[in-house]
């Protein structure tokens, strides 16, 4: 009988392999969701970091874009 698998070693091996996917996908699932959730924390910061570094009225500026909400960029000067 050498060389041969009993039926308890057939299934205690596909028991294992199972056992090993349900983890793999409950592992997979949670690193999508805490992607996701860094994802969202990063363009939140991102938006307050772009709205705080903004120029304030009379500030430098070179584009519209770099003036507070509201202001536009004259002669490189946020009014």
């Amino acid at each position: 009988m050498r060389g041969q698998l009993s039926a308890e070693m057939l299934i205690l091996i596909v028991v294992v392999l199972a056992v090993v996917a349900i983890a793999a996908n409950q592992l997979m699932g949670s690193a999508k969701e805490t992607s996701k959730n860094i994802q969202n924390q990063s363009d939140r910061i991102n938006l307050m970091t772009a709205e705080a570094i903004k120029s304030a009225e009379g500030e430098y500026c070179m584009y519209d874009e770099d003036c507070r909400e509201g202001l536009s960029c004259q002669e490189y000067r946020c009014a």
